[in-house]
């Protein structure tokens, strides 16, 4: 792999040698130039912007705070990474391709007085988080962008399912993430266009298999108590991120505990009467007042969606918004990008209708020239949640069955930084939160 170590003067050393010849010559500028630290430049001359989160997280899960201090410098050049001096972390990046820049302690200086003068803050990064992915023990027709980009960033993960929920083992994870997963029950509101399908058959038996080895007497039931086990998790300290219908699904989940809202056809239950009325959005992380669909033949479930499938990627365009890094320390955070207009991409959840965002969720990110929110993100309890409409920010259209995504083809893609944003968020010093 090439990698890019430039110096503070502007100029580059370039080497695709053995790794260990890669370091003596990292070490040798460290050397010559005096270097105090070494930065991961997140503007437009970084070589591969994903896989610079992975040498990051890389560092801080098997150095830590041992070799000194690790920054990450919110709206400095497109949100950039200051860390120790370390071989460690040059050999690293020339073996992943990830462009560095070495920094005197002038350098260091110049940096420090431009974060306190204007709109940046520099935030200590402590640990590298446990992540936790909830995944099914059984193959999907369609990919998951996050476990996705975490492969090509080389950052580790576990997956957990409904058992592990049930049995008590979130409290491990520091972060753990829901993507294309239908948490009432109804199998992905694919009834009408996919009953028929091996892959659709299998998908119901395994789950119904699963619930009944957990004690339930239906999917649903399973399904409503792990998402009431979920949002204890965040309530109790945890952090949560949700793409796709993982986020509608797991709201209306909260709100319909105890009731049953799936259509007989797909339970064999009877619905309770009247359960749009007792819906109790108190339990909720980010919506209210939705309405639901009641209908087996229908693909959204409330709503909280709005997904124009005819829309053309330029109308699904969505631009974050410019946070105070000082002030709002949190959602600079999760909008760290070299670019603020992000390409729209469409999943069975593309966005969310603002009149049913309850007070006090902030929104993140907007559709261009609508009411709609893209990206949100608010607290419940002593944890936090975000949610990032879409199935995968390189997929526009996002096809059931079609091939994964070629990560590797888009490691400028500021979608999916935002997802890295997200993971290593939890790696931060505490900071209070103003929002």
């Amino acid at each position: 792999m090439v990698g890019t170590i430039r110096r503070s003067d502007g100029g580059t050393i370039r080497s695709n040698i053995r790794l260990s010849v890669c370091l003596f010559i990292c070490m040798h500028l460290v050397s010559s130039l005096a270097c105090a630290e070494i930065l991961i430049p997140m503007d437009g001359v970084q070589t591969d912007h994903l896989r610079a989160y992975g040498v990051v997280f890389d560092y801080l899960k098997n150095y830590g705070s041992r070799e000194g201090k690790t920054y990450w410098l919110l709206n400095y050049r497109g949100g950039s990474f200051l860390l120790p001096s370390s071989g460690s972390i040059a050999d690293r990046a020339v073996e992943w391709g990830v462009t560095v820049e070495s920094m005197t302690d002038a350098d260091v200086a110049k940096v420090d007085a431009e974060i306190d003068g204007e709109n940046m803050a520099k935030v200590l990064l402590e640990k590298a988080p446990h992540i936790g992915v909830y995944a099914p023990p059984f193959p999907e027709m369609w990919d998951d962008a996050v476990l996705l980009v975490l492969n090509y960033a080389k950052i580790p993960y576990e997956t957990f399912y409904d058992r592990e929920v049930i049995e008590g083992k979130l409290s491990k994870f520091d972060w753990i993430h829901m993507h294309h997963d239908d948490f009432t029950g109804q199998f992905g509101k694919f009834y009408k266009s996919y009953h028929s399908m091996p892959w659709y058959i299998r998908m119901v038996d395994v789950q119904t298999k699963i619930a009944q080895d957990l004690g339930f007497a239906t999917v649903p039931k399973l399904k409503a108590e792990v998402a009431k086990r979920i949002a204890a998790y965040v309530e109790n300290g945890g952090f949560l991120f949700a793409m796709c219908a993982a986020i509608d699904s797991f709201d209306i989940a909260l709100a319909a505990y105890g009731l049953d809202i799936v259509p007989d056809l797909l339970d064999g239950s009877q619905t309770t009467p009247a359960a749009q009325s007792k819906l109790d959005f108190s339990r909720t992380m980010a919506f209210r007042n939705f309405t639901l669909s009641f209908d087996p033949y229908e693909y959204e479930f409330s709503d909280i969606d709005v997904s124009n499938y005819d829309n053309p990627p330029e109308k699904e365009a969505f631009t974050l918004f410019p946070f105070s890094a000082k002030y709002d320390p949190v959602p600079t955070m999760l909008t760290q990008d070299h670019e603020s207009l992000i390409a729209g991409f469409f999943g069975q959840t593309t966005s969310f209708k603002r009149l049913t965002i309850k007070p006090g969720v902030i929104i993140m990110g907007t559709v261009v020239a609508s009411d709609r929110a893209k990206y949100i993100y608010g607290s419940k309890g002593k944890g936090l949640f975000s949610f990032l409409g879409g199935h995968d920010p390189e997929d526009f259209s996002h096809i059931v069955g079609e091939a994964p995504t070629d990560v590797s083809l888009y490691k400028h893609s500021p979608g999916y930084r935002l997802i890295l944003n997200n993971i290593l968020f939890p790696a931060a010093k505490k900071q209070k939160r103003e929002t």
